[in-house]
């Protein structure tokens, strides 16, 4: 695959990608979601819009591929042999990926999460799947096999419990959460809850 637009440089494969969800990234800093286009995007990658939708066949699925490019990976959440260490490392990591974007951005983007149905249900199967609940509910588990916590505390719910209060805390505080308050949201809020029996 080549660029589309004349006298651009002739780029394939991952090379092309890259270009093309930078380009994402740096429309999303300069314009954020709502007056994020296809034209922009083209335009700065040095592209053009078909190449863009062989790809990606919506602008819903260029920016989440975007955002999943930022993102920490998954697949190998961190294992340090304590939960609350491992907590701190892979939050941290998931929302320093926002360090270079603005705070109107941002909130634009979850904003928009909650009024476009289809953004959000892309953004909803990327945290499930394969995605950060995955890594949490994976040391979580671990943490229960090393005695840690109780087993009977990993329902959906409580494992999604750290993303689902550090996402309130940046609609109300208007700001990515610190490394202060993620610490605050673990010691005084979830780490309790994980270690105390069921039924307590």
């Amino acid at each position: 695959m080549t660029s589309g637009r004349p006298g651009a440089p002739r780029r394939r494969g991952d090379e092309l990608e890259r270009a093309i969800l930078d380009a994402v990234w740096a429309e999303l800093a300069e314009h954020g979601y709502d007056r994020l286009t296809m034209d922009g995007v083209a335009a700065r990658a040095r592209t053009s819009k078909p190449v863009l939708y062989r790809r990606w066949p919506n602008r819903v699925e260029l920016v989440m591929a975007a955002l999943g490019r930022n993102a920490p990976d998954y697949r190998e959440p961190p294992d340090t042999g304590d939960l609350r260490t491992d907590l701190l490392q892979f939050l941290g990591g998931l929302l320093h990926r926002f360090d270079d974007l603005p705070m109107d951005a941002v909130h634009g983007l979850l904003v928009d999460l909650m009024r476009v149905p289809e953004l959000r249900g892309l953004f909803r199967s990327g945290l499930t799947e394969h995605g950060p609940v995955s890594s949490l509910a994976a040391m979580m588990r671990r943490a229960a096999e090393r005695g840690e916590i109780d087993p009977g505390r990993l329902t959906a719910r409580v494992v999604a419990l750290p993303l689902d209060l550090l996402r309130d805390a940046f609609l109300i505080e208007g700001a990515v959460p610190s490394d202060r308050v993620v610490a605050e949201v673990l010691d005084e809020i979830v780490l309790p809850l994980l270690r105390a029996p069921c039924g307590s």
